[in-house]
């Protein structure tokens, strides 16, 4: 009798531990076979491209694999806001498990159309600025992630490190973007602390980009580039304007250098892109919510500085001997 009663019992719970695996996976997980995932930028850009591919492989490194247990839905603005609304609509529709908003104005809009699916944010400077969450400790919506916020001092410093001379500095942006204003605010205070002047030229429409640009020649001694998405994306129209000038273009982004600057103190965006990845990561898992997940920042040693020297070289710009030996440097692409 002892024994058929042991042997029930080992066959109930053979019974039980199948259903849990069945309904659990008994791992404490969210264990689905398939996630969608949908990933939206603004527009193309070098960062916003580094981004979404460090956090898809942030993905993929941990064992999900692509069209078999994990479905990336890639999506582009092409810098409208429209654009933005319908693809936040079809991310609904397609009922996704997880939203990685490239931008701030990308991760607002996604905020608006839904505050159920999970949003892990990526190249967006402030979180708590932009509303996007209560705060940066305790975000307390669907929306948390990673911020670009840039070293600014570091990035004025070495601007004065190569214009030492500079009394002027011009600073090109699209005057819609929170981003950027965030960026040029700062910067404006740190060159006013060093008796520096800035000269702002804005833009709505990035057809006028360069003629932004070029209403700063001969006014200002060097130009500053926020990571600006407008900007980002057609750097050509800057440079163009810059190297006929012969003036110095210190950008906000390493991807603004290898797309003809000079010189950042910058952001590693595929990592920060990875970086997200591995918070969303948490909460595909059910490890976290967004609500309960403080925004995280770029670790200190993923900031390099990053040297143009073909650039520096082509408008006869000489570069700092000391600058030279901690420097990485890039070509233009």
């Amino acid at each position: 009798m002892k024994q058929k009663s042991l042997k029930k019992y080992f066959v109930i719970f053979l019974i039980a531990a199948l259903v849990c695996g069945m309904l659990t996976g008994c791992g404490g997980g969210n264990d689905k076979e398939m996630y969608k995932i949908g990933i939206v930028q603004l527009v193309s850009h070098g960062a916003g491209e580094a981004a979404a591919d460090g956090f898809k492989q942030a993905l993929l490194d941990s064992g999900l694999v692509e069209g078999e247990t994990v479905t990336f839905i890639e999506q582009n603005g092409q810098n409208e806001q429209s654009n933005l609304e319908s693809i936040a609509q079809s991310f609904i529709s397609e009922d996704v498990d997880l939203i990685c908003a490239v931008s701030t104005s990308t991760a607002q809009v996604m905020a608006a159309a839904t505050d159920e699916i999970p949003i892990v944010g990526t190249a967006i400077t402030n979180y708590e600025e932009t509303r996007l969450v209560e705060s940066n400790e305790a975000p307390g919506y669907n929306v948390t992630g990673t911020s670009d916020q840039n070293p600014i001092e570091k990035q004025g410093e070495l601007l004065l490190d190569l214009v030492p001379d500079a009394k002027n500095v011009g600073i090109v942006y699209n005057a819609s973007e929170v981003n950027s204003q965030l960026q040029v605010a700062n910067m404006t205070a740190y060159m006013q602390s060093r008796n520096v002047t800035v000269v702002e030229s804005t833009f709505a429409d990035i057809n006028h980009m360069q003629q932004a640009t070029q209403a700063l020649v001969g006014k200002v001694d060097a130009i500053y580039l926020p990571t600006d998405n407008a900007v980002a994306s057609s750097m050509a129209q800057v440079v163009t304007v810059a190297e006929e000038a012969k003036l110095p273009v210190i950008c906000g982004a390493i991807t603004q250098v290898e797309g003809g600057g000079i010189a950042t103190y910058g952001i590693d965006y595929y990592k920060l892109g990875y970086q997200s990845g591995e918070m969303a990561l948490k909460i595909l898992n059910g490890e976290a919510e967004p609500a309960a997940m403080p925004i995280e920042f770029a670790n200190e040693d993923d900031l390099a500085l990053v040297i143009n020297k073909g650039e520096a070289d082509l408008i006869g710009l000489d570069i700092p001997q000391e600058l030279l030996e901690q420097a990485q440097f890039v070509e233009t692409k």
